[in-house]
């Protein structure tokens, strides 16, 4: 490695630590409560949760729709172009819709919101901006903000990401402690692999039912 990239990984290690600590101290559960509380509410009355996203929040919407439904929450990607372009026919009425932008005013992400809310469904906004048009549009909303992105340029979404993956992570361990999911019930989600495996000190539950 050249000494330019040494000292640009440095300067990077040192933004995260000052930029992720602001953040996460920053949190609060009960900020989590609302977000929880409307897709529990969509679940029961028999709709879905959905994540989309336009470029890296797309890729960080694919991830958290794999974590959610791991974690006792079914969940579907919502591809954040092609929603405009027919996917939006995998949403009914009373669906939730979670739309990750970190400046919440992506062109595209508008254009796939409106064709959300259109169709019925409730928005989670998660954004680094509070007053951007993606809050504003939104039926609940999560900040996922930092301060700079950090590396050459301060552009590339770095920072950003991390906040938005640990924003919607939080959800989701809010929704899996809500749901009650036991570790009978996990495995079967993941048959394969350690993960697919019980633990000595949960081989009692093996056969129980959850509420899931």
């Amino acid at each position: 490695m050249k000494a330019e990239g040494q000292q640009a990984v440095d300067r990077f290690l040192s933004s995260v630590k000052v930029e992720f600590n602001t953040f996460l101290n920053g949190l609060e559960p009960k900020a989590y409560e609302e977000a929880a509380a409307l897709i529990e509410a969509a679940r029961a009355g028999g709709n879905r949760l959905h994540v989309t996203g336009i470029g890296k929040p797309g890729h960080v919407a694919a991830y958290m729709a794999s974590l959610f439904s791991s974690t006792g929450t079914p969940t579907y990607f919502l591809h954040g172009t092609e929603a405009v372009h027919g996917s939006c026919g995998q949403l009914v009425a009373g669906d939730v819709v979670v739309a990750i932008s970190n400046s919440g005013e992506t062109e595209e992400l508008k254009a796939t919101v409106l064709a959300v809310k259109r169709n019925g469904c409730k928005v989670i906004g998660v954004s680094g901006a509070p007053g951007s048009w993606l809050a504003e549009e939104s039926d609940v909303f999560l900040p996922a903000g930092v301060g700079e992105e950090g590396g050459p340029l301060n552009r590339a979404p770095r920072n950003s990401i991390l906040a938005e993956v640990l924003t919607l992570q939080a959800l989701s361990v809010a929704l899996q402690a809500d749901c009650g999911q036991d570790p009978a019930q996990y495995i079967r989600c993941h048959p394969g692999g350690a993960l697919g495996q019980l633990r000595e000190d949960e081989n009692a539950l093996e056969g129980r039912q959850t509420a899931c």
